[in-house]
């Protein structure tokens, strides 16, 4: 009980202009790494979670808490240049033990669909949406491999990945999401976001339905979720997440990714355009079994007999 109080009152927003000045400058301060906002303590980021019925809500309260939060300054602008790879398991949880089922609350039919897709898959019978050059999607994007870049600018910051060269753009100019009859799902949804010192809050809604990752649960077109960014050290970006999705899960999941910086001295790297389509030859389709199969698959050039 205690602790969930300290919770509480950790989310409870003062009133602005209380304080001295050095309490504010302490609580800019803290702001960069996002302490002011969110625990520390994984479990009590968990709880965090549950006190609110949506990530919209969640983002609501932070947002109070940040006093709406401040645009960008040219002048102080956080360094995310570079770039970046993520680092754990093919998994959307990091910290999600060998053998462990998933480390989501899952509501029964959705567990019941994860544990046979992960029966199938044992058996060599899987299909990812990826093998027919579909985009990951959202939230997976968080969990996906290959480089990445963060560009940030005052009114907006670009996230990129060159798998299937994703890209989410991120408004943080005041905007608000689309109203609900303008609102239809993508791959990516919509995010929208304010920074708080050099931390950035992010709101994402309107996604299409998905899969978190390979071997991972499925999501519904109802997720909305919240992600805190943060700069840890010069060679790391850390990003808490809560995910909502009243379809499939019994409770929010909180996760926690992290992304290392790639050396890069000589500047030889790029981001390459990822076309996987570009070749007739890739064309995947997805069998009654349930598998990955090339169709037609052949090396000969076009009007060049088959042997």
């Amino acid at each position: 009980m205690l602790a969930l109080a300290a919770l509480v009152a950790a989310c409870t927003p003062r009133t602005p202009g209380a304080g001295s000045k050095s309490a504010d400058s302490a609580s800019a301060a803290a702001g960069q790494t996002g302490a002011a906002l969110v625990p520390e303590d994984r479990d009590a980021k968990v709880a965090l979670g549950l006190m609110y019925k949506s990530a919209e809500e969640l983002y609501s309260a932070l947002k109070t808490k940040a006093h709406g939060g401040a645009p960008l300054s040219l002048d102080d602008m956080p360094d995310w240049t570079g770039f970046w790879q993520r680092v754990g398991p093919p998994l959307f949880d990091p910290e999600q033990k060998r053998g462990e089922l998933t480390t989501a609350k899952l509501k029964p039919d959705a567990l019941a669909d994860l544990k046979h897709r992960q029966e199938l898959s044992a058996q060599g019978i899987e299909y990812d949406p990826l093998s027919n050059c579909s985009p990951p999607g959202f939230p997976r994007w968080l969990a996906i491999p290959f480089l990445r870049e963060f560009i940030v600018t005052p009114g907006q910051t670009y996230l990129f990945s060159e798998t299937m060269n994703n890209l989410r753009r991120v408004y943080t100019d005041g905007r608000a999401h689309p109203p609900v009859a303008d609102a239809f799902p993508t791959p990516y949804g919509d995010s929208i976001g304010f920074w708080t010192g050099h931390t950035l809050v992010i709101h994402t809604s309107q996604v299409s339905a998905g899969i978190f990752h390979r071997n991972d649960p499925k999501y519904s077109e109802q997720l909305d979720a919240v992600e805190i960014w943060n700069k840890a050290d010069p060679d790391t970006v850390v990003v808490d997440v809560w995910v909502y999705d009243p379809e499939t899960l019994l409770e929010p999941w909180y996760v926690r990714q992290t992304y290392k910086h790639v050396s890069n001295p000589d500047g030889s790297l790029r981001i390459g355009y990822w076309y996987c389509g570009e070749n007739p030859n890739n064309k995947v389709i997805q069998t009654d079994q349930g598998t990955s199969q090339f169709s037609d698959f052949t090396f000969t050039s076009p009007g060049e007999k088959k042997k």
